[in-house]
């Protein structure tokens, strides 16, 4: 028998274009293709990760009734065109909760309470949070709310400075009892493996963060941009093009990272019993 426990991963950085959605997007398109069962939550009012699953964002329907408590979580969740994929989509009303979280005493934790919900459900593997790129109250919210934070960055130097922003969030929320979320990963995009300056900087982020770094690197790659624009993963899109196969390769590293399912270990074998003895001839 295996016992399930669902996983809540922010996908974050203040710092936009650096691929956040597109990870959060494929990332669950790819773990649904090993039978992982997903929640994305867009809490972006862009509303791009709606979009980009070919959903088309509604009013009302968000995670911003819910954290107003005037509707229950599990009647925001849609489902989406893809087995395994289930949405909390966005809308631009959901900017408003800014203000509205801003004056609550409970302003950290209320997205970790709405979702608690479905977390005790344990009807998905992952929830995957994609987080708008701000430093505002929406933000912070949801990742006081994670297990654990991806930070998909650009070889490019500037994106070390939010790298440490983020740093510094997290230890801030910890030492303030307000979360005991951890920096789970950094996934480097947009990857020019081609330019010196791609290599300095992937070089140096694998130098001061070791194993924090995954493997997996994600190419720049014209099929990964243009399938948004179509409602779909590039998982989907393009199966077989240089940016699926990279997410897909990212998605096994990660659920070996974050694994859902603990295992009760088998029952020890017990010995054999000896053959008994012959009693009658036997013919083949």
């Amino acid at each position: 028998m295996a016992e399930k426990t669902t996983r809540v991963i922010a996908v974050a950085n203040q710092k936009g274009g650096v691929g956040k959605t597109t990870t959060v997007v494929n990332l669950a398109a790819a773990l649904s293709k090993t039978r992982h069962t997903v929640l994305v939550v867009d809490l972006d009012p862009q509303a791009n990760a709606t979009s980009s699953l070919g959903l088309t964002p509604q009013e009302g329907i968000s995670l911003y009734p819910a954290l107003l408590g005037e509707a229950e979580v599990a009647d925001m969740i849609q489902p989406s065109p893809y087995e395994n994929i289930n949405v909390i989509p966005s809308e631009v009303n959901l900017a408003g909760c800014e203000i509205e979280i801003a004056r609550r005493d409970d302003h950290l934790s209320v997205v970790r309470n709405v979702l608690q919900q479905i977390r005790d459900a344990r009807v998905f593997d992952y929830i995957l949070l994609d987080c708008p790129p701000s430093l505002g109250i929406l933000m912070t919210a949801s990742l006081a709310a994670a297990d654990g934070i991806i930070v998909p960055m650009q070889a490019e130097y500037l994106a070390l400075e939010g790298l440490s922003t983020m740093q510094r969030l997290i230890a801030q929320y910890n030492a303030s009892g307000a979360s005991n979320v951890k920096l789970n990963g950094i996934l480097m995009t947009m990857v020019n493996s081609n330019t010196t300056l791609a290599q300095d900087v992937i070089n140096e982020v694998r130098e001061h963060f070791g194993d924090l770094v995954f493997q997996t690197m994600i190419p720049r790659n014209v099929r990964t941009s243009e399938a948004p624009s179509y409602g779909q993963p590039v998982v989907f899109y393009d199966p077989s093009c240089r940016g699926a196969e990279a997410y897909r390769a990212f998605a096994k590293e990660f659920a070996a990272r974050n694994p859902t399912r603990f295992e009760v270990p088998p029952a020890q074998p017990q010995a054999p019993a000896a053959p008994a003895p012959d009693t009658a001839q036997t013919q083949d």
